[in-house]
């Protein structure tokens, strides 16, 4: 949204190698778990701290997660290619998701704010850093 900065995740789809997947429903979960934290870094969570490094998020009423009702269903496929270092040929189920989802929110966010002229943002993108990206783009073309 162009006038607060809030952003709608309306699709995310993927597709992960976790090697065998011996319980699919866990791997599944997994997975969603990982997508979710993956957002949550993307879009809200900003650690900050004090002059001596103190976190100054006291608990989590001070720190922003992502809530289940922020997440369209996500569409995910496996690709399992057994780890040959592993006897069962297992490998890590949620860290794609983890791993994954920063760069692609960020680099969709970007996508869509280029009418703009934003070409980078800083995680996590909060409303706010969206909106004065915007702000600032329209500041030097003097609009």
């Amino acid at each position: 949204d162009a006038d607060t900065g809030a952003v709608e995740m309306v699709r995310y789809a993927a597709v992960d190698d976790v090697g065998r997947a011996i319980n699919p429903l866990i791997v599944d979960g997994q997975t969603h778990g990982g997508i979710a934290q993956g957002v949550g870094q993307a879009l809200m969570e900003d650690c900050t701290h004090d002059g001596n490094g103190q976190v100054l998020a006291g608990s989590l009423i001070d720190y922003a997660m992502p809530r289940a009702d922020q997440f369209p269903g996500f569409e995910l496929e496996f690709n399992p290619v057994p780890a040959p270092s592993t006897t069962l040929g297992v490998k890590g189920g949620g860290e794609g998701g983890a791993t994954a989802a920063p760069p692609a929110l960020i680099n969709a966010i970007v996508h869509a704010l280029s009418e703009f002229g934003v070409r980078h943002l800083d995680m996590p993108a909060t409303p706010e850093r969206i909106w004065r990206a915007i702000d600032r783009t329209k500041s030097s073309k003097g609009e």
